[in-house]
C-alpha cells in the first residue's frame, strides 16, 4: 500500500475520546482565557444546584455524586465566557468594522467579552458607546415608525426562561409573531413531527430511563462534540454491557472509544471504554432508507419467529399500522439497501438486537432533521419506536438532542411564529392587549422577508443569525439594508459587523456572573433536553460596570417602544421571581414554578406521552408512512455526492474556540473536505489535493474554491466539511418544507480538482 502524503495540519490522532486529551485541552482553555487561581472555584460550580447550568450543551445534570460536572467542552463555553479579555470603546475607536471584517470568526470572539453599550457610527466606521437610556429612546422611535410586521425578533438557544418570556411578551404587544430562533435551524423538524406523532414537540425520555434502558440506537449525532455530557451516560451503559448500535456517516471517536476523565483506572492505565456495539455508516440522507429496512426486518422477523411487535400497545395506543405495513411490504430490498447505504444483513442485525431488548432508547441528533424530509425522519423513528411499545416505559423512548442549553426552554415559555390560540387568550387576560394570532417569520423567512426587503429591522437576543443560516452571499447583504439591527451579546461575532443603517451592540451579563437587581441576587431558569426545568446563578465580578442582564435590556427597549404599556416592565426586570409569577399565570406546567425553582433539582415539565397519553386530534399515537426512501431531493449523475455540514470539536454552533479538531486529527486549519478513499479514487484524487465543490441544483453557481481534500473513515458518496464555512453551499431555500429547517445535512456537490491546483 501506497505511503499517504504527509498534509500540513492533517495527522493522525489515536487517544480515545475524554482521557488526558480533554484533560490538556481543559487546562489550555483555562490557560488561554483565565486566571488559574478563579478557574477552578467557577468550573466547580458548573452545573451544581448553587451554581451556574453551563452554556455549553442541554444534557441534563447528573446526581451530583461526582467531584465536577463538566467536561472539555464545557469548560471551554465556560472560560470562553468568563475570559479576562475586553472589547473596550477605546478598542473600537481604533478598529474600523471594515477592518474586523476581514478577521476570522475563532478571531473575532477571542478579543474577548464587550464591556459598553455601543451604536455603530458610518462617518467613521466605527462603534462608538452611548448611553443605556438613548439608546433605548432611539430604538423605539425607530419601532414606532415601522408596521409591527417588519420587525423580526429573533432568539439564541442560550437565553434564560425570563428573558424568553418577557421577549416574547414584547414582540407580542408591539404586534408581531415574527420569531426567528436558532431552533429553526436545528430541531425545528423535532417540534412539527414529535406533536403529529405523539401529542407533544419533546423527548419522552429521562435520565433515569437511561439506567434501565437494554438498547440504545443512536442516529445522526456526535455527543463528544455536541453534547458531551452525554458520553458519562454512553459510557455507563456500554460497561453494564447495554448494546449502543450507531447508524452515523463518519466514524466518530466519542462514539467509538471513550475515556472517562473521572475514573481513575482508566486514566491511570490509559484505558478507555468501547461506545459502539455495532458502527453502520449509513450514507448521507439515508436515514430514512435504514429506518425503513430495520422496520421491514421487524415484520419479516414478526413473520417468521412471532411476538416481535407489540400488538397489544398498537391496537390500544396507535392508529394507522396498517398502513404503514402496507408500505414496508411493498418496499424491496435493492431500492433500501441503494438508499441507504447499508447491507440488508446489517438491518437486519439492528432489528433483531431491537426484537431482543424490552427497552429501547433512540437518540437523535440534526443528521436526522436537517434534512428535505426531517420532520418526515423524526415521525419515522416514532414508528420504529411504537411496533414494540417503547413510548410510556421505562427505560424507553425518544431522545431528540437538543445543542444550546435553553433552546427548548424558550420554546416553552412562548418563542414560537405559531402561538396557540389557548397561549394568546392567557396572555390577553392577564396582560390586557390583544396579540397579533396570524403566524410569523421562522429564521429563513426572516432573511428571505429582509433580501425582499419587506423586512425594515432585526432585534437579536443573542447569537449570529446571519452566519448560521446557509447562503452568507444573499444573507450578509441583507444586513446591510435593513433600518435598525440591534444585538445583545457577550461577545464580537461576525453578525454584529454587518452593520445596518442604523445598528447597537448591547453587552450583557454572562451566565457566569453575578446577577444582581435591587440589591438582590437573581437567579435565572432554564430547560434541559429532558424538559427539567432548574435554576441556575452566577457568581463571578460582570466584565463590567456598565453590562446590563437580559432581562434588563428587554424591558428597557420595552418601556420605551411601548410608552402605554401597562405591564410593568421595570419592576420586572428588578424582581425575576414576579416574571416567573406571569409564566405560571400564562402557560401550562409551571404550578408553584419559583418554590420548585429553589428546590435543588428543579422540577420535570409534564410530558403527556410518558404516561400514554397522546395529545392528538385522534387521541392515538399515529403511524406515518414515509413516502418512497428518499430524505432528500433526487439529484441524477454517477459523480454527484451529498455534503454534510460538520462542526469541530474546538466549536459550538458558530462559536470557534480554536482552530484544531482533535478527533478528527485536524489541527491549526478548517479548509478541509473530509471524503472517503473510493470518492477520492473515482475521482483520480488523493490526499492532500486541492479540490472545488459546486452545488448542483438549479439557480445560481455556489462554490467553495480551494479547499483540501482528506482521506477519511466517511460512507462512500458522503462528504464532510467545517460549517459555517462550508454554509456557501447550502441554498437559503434548500429546506424541510414542514418545518423549515435548512437541510444542511445532504447538499448535492459535485468535487473536481481546484483550479487553482
Amino acid at each position: 500500500m501506497a505511503t499517504r502524503r504527509t498534509v500540513p495540519g492533517i495527522k493522525d490522532y489515536d487517544g480515545p475520546a475524554g482521557g488526558w486529551g480533554a484533560l490538556k485541552a481543559t487546562a489550555t482553555a483555562v490557560r488561554e482565557q483565565m486566571d488559574t487561581l478563579k478557574a477552578p472555584l467557577t468550573l466547580l460550580r458548573t452545573n451544581q444546584p448553587d451554581g451556574f447550568d453551563c452554556p455549553g450543551c442541554a444534557w441534563p445534570d447528573k446526581e451530583h455524586r461526582s467531584t465536577f460536572q463538566f467536561c472539555e467542552n464545557g469548560a471551554k463555553a465556560v472560560t470562553w465566557e468568563a475570559t479576562n479579555k475586553r472589547v473596550t470603546p477605546e478598542f473600537f475607536a481604533t478598529h474600523p468594522v471594515s477592518a474586523l471584517l476581514r478577521r476570522s470568526d475563532y478571531e473575532l470572539e477571542d478579543l474577548g467579552r464587550l464591556t459598553h453599550p455601543m451604536v455603530y457610527d458610518r462617518a467613521s466606521d466605527t462603534y462608538q458607546p452611548i448611553e443605556w437610556d438613548a439608546a433605548f429612546a432611539r430604538i423605539g422611535e425607530i419601532l414606532r415608525g415601522l408596521q409591527p410586521d417588519q420587525v423580526e425578533f429573533y432568539t439564541s438557544g442560550r437565553a434564560s426562561n425570563e428573558a424568553a418570556y418577557l421577549w416574547q411578551l414584547y414582540a407580542r404587544e408591539y404586534g408581531t409573531n415574527n420569531f426567528p430562533d436558532c431552533s429553526n435551524m436545528c430541531h425545528e423538524a423535532t417540534s412539527v413531527g414529535l406533536p403529529r406523532s405523539i401529542g407533544m414537540g419533546k423527548g419522552s425520555v429521562s435520565l433515569e430511563d437511561f439506567d434501565v434502558t437494554e438498547l440504545i440506537i443512536s442516529i445522526g449525532h456526535n455527543p463528544g462534540t455536541n453534547h458531551p455530557r452525554m458520553m458519562g451516560t454512553l459510557h455507563e451503559a456500554s460497561r453494564r454491557k447495554v448494546p449502543i448500535m450507531v447508524l452515523n456517516p463518519l466514524r466518530e471517536r466519542a462514539l467509538e472509544r471513550f475515556a472517562d476523565p473521572q475514573s481513575m483506572v482508566e486514566m491511570a492505565t490509559y484505558g478507555s471504554t468501547r461506545i459502539a456495539s455495532t458502527y453502520l455508516q449509513v450514507k448521507a440522507g439515508g436515514d430514512a432508507a435504514a429506518i425503513k429496512g430495520v422496520m421491514k426486518a421487524l415484520l419479516e422477523l414478526e413473520d417468521s419467529v412471532g411476538q416481535v411487535l407489540d400488538h397489544a400497545f398498537i391496537a390500544e395506543h396507535t392508529q394507522g399500522f396498517e398502513a404503514l405495513k402496507a408500505d414496508l411490504l411493498v418496499t424491496q430490498w435493492p431500492d433500501i439497501e441503494h438508499a441507504s447505504g447499508l447491507l440488508q444483513d446489517d438491518m437486519q442485525k439492528v432489528a433483531a438486537a431491537y426484537a431482543k431488548s424490552n427497552a429501547t432508547i433512540v437518540t437523535y441528533g440534526m443528521g436526522v432533521t436537517q434534512h428535505n424530509e426531517g420532520t418526515a425522519n423524526v415521525r419515522l423513528i416514532c414508528d420504529l419506536l411504537m411496533l414494540r411499545g417503547n413510548l410510556g416505559k421505562p427505560g424507553a423512548g425518544i431522545c431528540p438532542l437538543r445543542g444550546h442549553s435553553n433552546v427548548q426552554g424558550n420554546r416553552t415559555v412562548g418563542i414560537t411564529e405559531k402561538p396557540s390560540a389557548s397561549f394568546l387568550a392567557k396572555l390577553e387576560q392577564v396582560f390586557g392587549f390583544k396579540p397579533p394570532a396570524g403566524h410569523g417569520h421562522d429564521a429563513v423567512q426572516t432573511m428571505q422577508a429582509m433580501i425582499a426587503g419587506s423586512a425594515k429591522a432585526l432585534l437579536c437576543l443573542g447569537g449570529n443569525f446571519a452566519v448560521a443560516l446557509p447562503d452568507p452571499a444573499q444573507c450578509f447583504p441583507a444586513m446591510g439594508r435593513l433600518d435598525l439591527a440591534v444585538h445583545v451579546g457577550t461577545k464580537l461575532n461576525r453578525n454584529h459587523l454587518l452593520v445596518s443603517k442604523e445598528t447597537f451592540l448591547f453587552p450583557c451579563l454572562g451566565r457566569t456572573e453575578l446577577d444582581v437587581q435591587n440589591g438582590l441576587a437573581q437567579a435565572i431558569t432554564v430547560e434541559d433536553s429532558m424538559s427539567m426545568v432548574h435554576a441556575s446563578a452566577g457568581k463571578l465580578a460582570p466584565a463590567s460596570a456598565f453590562l446590563l442582564s437580559e432581562p434588563a435590556i428587554v424591558a428597557g427597549m420595552a418601556s420605551a417602544t411601548l410608552p402605554d404599556s401597562q405591564v410593568a416592565w421595570k419592576a420586572l426586570a428588578a424582581d425575576y421571581d414576579k416574571i416567573r409569577d406571569l409564566i405560571e399565570q400564562t402557560i401550562p406546567g409551571f404550578d408553584n414554578y419559583n418554590a420548585r425553582i429553589r428546590v435543588p433539582g428543579g422540577f420535570r415539565m409534564p410530558l403527556p406521552a410518558t404516561e400514554r397519553k397522546w395529545l392528538t386530534p385522534s387521541g392515538k399515537a399515529e403511524f406515518f408512512v414515509f413516502p418512497g426512501l428518499h430524505e432528500d431531493m433526487v439529484v441524477e449523475g454517477a459523480d454527484v455526492l451529498r455534503l454534510i455540514t460538520l462542526r469541530s470539536h474546538d466549536q459550538y454552533n458558530t462559536t470557534i474556540y480554536a482552530l484544531d479538531d482533535r478527533y478528527r486529527g485536524v489541527f491549526g486549519r478548517r479548509d478541509v473536505l473530509f471524503m472517503s478513499q473510493a470518492d477520492l479514487d473515482s475521482r483520480g484524487l488523493a490526499h492532500g489535493d486541492l479540490v472545488d465543490i459546486e452545488t448542483v441544483t438549479e439557480g445560481r453557481r455556489m462554490r467553495y474554491e480551494k479547499i483540501t481534500a482528506i482521506e477519511y473513515k466517511i460512507a462512500p458518496g458522503s462528504v464532510g466539511a467545517y460549517y459555517p464555512e462550508a454554509n456557501s453551499l447550502v441554498p437559503l431555500d434548500y429546506i424541510d418544507k414542514d418545518s423549515g429547517t435548512p437541510s444542511y445535512k445532504s447538499v448535492p456537490v459535485r468535487v473536481m480538482r481546484s483550479e487553482f491546483s
